[in-house]
């Protein structure tokens, strides 16, 4: 048992075997460790998120390396079975390569009894096993950019089902017509860690089987919902962002939420909301509404011009991080910012929006949440019965930067730092990285003159990722996933933005360039050992 650095409130825990990642994940869910926030297990690993105020590394270390790791308890999980039409486009590909015939790779994936290990990649994508199936096969060395919703795969030790139509380098075996994802369903994911998987061969079979009904989600909030405000343009997008849905790992959801959190925060601020508090997040400005009552609102995060045009045309400007007064018929636009990149727009007494999931945030990789605004959309506010005292302190948490800043983003180095050249790790203490126009939500990607070198080639296991890791794909240019990124993956990290930096990131405009500032020497330790260290 390894344990690695991540950041400042996560590390992650190195196992040999997935048996051991299943028992340390059974042993920490049946009794959990005080401080402990969320578990993301893997392959071969488990990424431990915790809140260090209320407990220290040190602590964590010396207990979960005094679990009992060497097997799994069996217990008896919900099966559920999944009709297969097995003429997938690699059927016959795979089996070549296990020197069998498609009949009898058919016969292993049907005969032997499957179970979710963990989840990742992508809402309700279950990473699923068999002792008794043998078929172990590589991904394909060139992945496809876009494999069918149902397609039923193998790669490595597992076999899966794609929950939605996505870019992916597993073999497909064959199709379900089954939903594995159904984000209306009260269980969304209809494979979750511990289940157990029956593939049945839909050919030689008449079993049907049953889904849970899916119903449309509801506002539980139950207000009669208004049209105060209506959109006019939204830019290059406009979403609903909230503090994100911490704490769905299980249905492999990471925690998306708004990019610039301390900007959300003063927004709902300045007009008396709860800090926390459901506002719009305006990329690259553009956004422009009519207010069809009288409405207190307030724009926080990039510097950007406010106009409002009054029902008599009359034209004013306001300012961002105030209180903004809009009567009925007024118009207010957003331009587009001289610094930074998202906006935070909030309204007295909140948007009224359904939660989903437990958040109102839209993440644009797994595709949930409240959808993107688009123009004509009417906008209801909650009633606002309780007289809330507003804030007129507020000022931005640090100077947003332009296209033609160097921005310094302190690192913590780790997990996978050791898997790359020295040559390597100075360049990311040195080398100046570009953020280029390829950058959304999910990530930064981001160009240097010299590319990472890898010193390990092989290929990583899957694994759980964080907000601010540094990945490094094949060809050496990394990725700063941000709030959508996936919830797990199979390139190595190099190092990992620390906290306090992720709201600079998520304001960085294309073409600024980054110089990281790690903020010690890669550390590493045996779980025999209950010292971490990342001064």
């Amino acid at each position: 048992m390894r344990f690695l650095p991540v950041n400042l409130s996560a590390f992650m825990v190195e196992l040999q075997s997935l048996e051991q990642t299943m028992a340390l994940t059974d042993s920490l869910n049946n009794m959990p460790i005080q401080g402990i926030e969320e578990i993301t297990p893997a392959a071969r690993t488990i990424l431990v998120r915790y809140n260090p105020v209320i407990t220290k590394i040190n602590e964590l270390v010396r207990e979960i390396s005094l679990r009992d790791v060497s097997k799994v308890e069996l217990k008896v999980s919900k099966l559920v079975t999944i009709p297969v039409d097995y003429r997938g486009e690699d059927i016959a590909e795979v089996a070549q390569y296990l020197g069998i015939t498609i009949d009898e790779v058919i016969r292993r994936h049907t005969e032997n009894e499957y179970q979710v290990a963990f989840s990742g990649f992508a809402p309700g994508f279950g990473y699923m096993v068999s002792k008794g199936a043998q078929l172990n096969v590589p991904r394909r060395q060139s992945p496809r950019v876009r494999i069918p919703a149902g397609s039923v795969a193998l790669a490595g030790e597992f076999s899966s089902v794609y929950p939605q139509a996505s870019p992916g380098g597993w073999q497909l075996i064959g199709t379900t017509d089954i939903a594995v994802w159904d984000i209306d369903r009260e269980e969304p994911a209809l494979l979750q860690a511990g289940y157990r998987v029956n593939f049945i061969d839909k050919a030689r079979s008449n079993v049907t089987y049953s889904l849970p009904i899916s119903q449309p989600i509801k506002n539980r909030s139950q207000q009669v919902e208004t049209t105060d405000l209506t959109v006019l343009t939204v830019g290059l997008q406009t979403l609903f962002q909230d503090m994100g849905r911490i704490g769905q790992s299980a249905l492999g959801i990471s925690e998306s939420g708004a990019m610039d959190k301390s900007a959300l925060h003063s927004a709902n601020r300045l007009v008396g909301n709860s800090s926390d508090s459901t506002a719009l997040e305006i990329t690259q400005g553009g956004f422009k509404a009519r207010a069809n009552r009288d409405l207190l609102v307030a724009i926080t995060g990039a510097t950007c011009p406010i106009q409002i045009m009054t029902s008599e045309n009359e034209h004013y400007e306001a300012k961002t991080y105030q209180p903004i007064g809009l009567a009925k018929g007024d118009v207010i636009h957003v331009g587009r910012p001289s610094q930074g990149v998202r906006s935070y727009f909030a309204v007295r007494g909140g948007f009224n929006v359904a939660t989903v999931l437990e958040s109102c945030s839209f993440d644009t990789l797994a595709q949930v949440g409240p959808a993107p605004l688009v123009v004509g959309q009417s906008l209801s506010i909650k009633a606002n019965n309780q007289q809330s005292a507003i804030s007129l302190n507020e000022t931005p948490a640090f100077e947003y930067p332009t296209s033609e800043d160097v921005v310094v983003l302190d690192v913590v180095l780790g997990p996978r730092t050791d898997w790359f050249t020295p040559q390597a790790i100075e360049l990311l203490r040195n080398q100046l990285w570009q953020v280029t126009a390829a950058s959304n939500r999910i990530g930064l990607r981001l160009a240097g003159d010299v590319p990472f070198e890898r010193e390990k080639q092989q290929e990583l296991p899957s694994e759980g990722t964080c907000i601010g890791a540094i990945q490094v794909p094949a060809n050496g240019q990394p990725v700063l996933f941000l709030n959508d990124h996936p919830l797990t993956g199979g390139y190595p990290v190099i190092g990992t933005v620390c906290e306090y930096h992720l709201d600079l990131a998520g304001q960085l405009p294309v073409n600024t360039k980054i110089r990281f500032n790690p903020l010690g020497e890669f550390k590493q330790f045996e779980g025999s050992h209950v010292e971490y260290e990342n001064k």
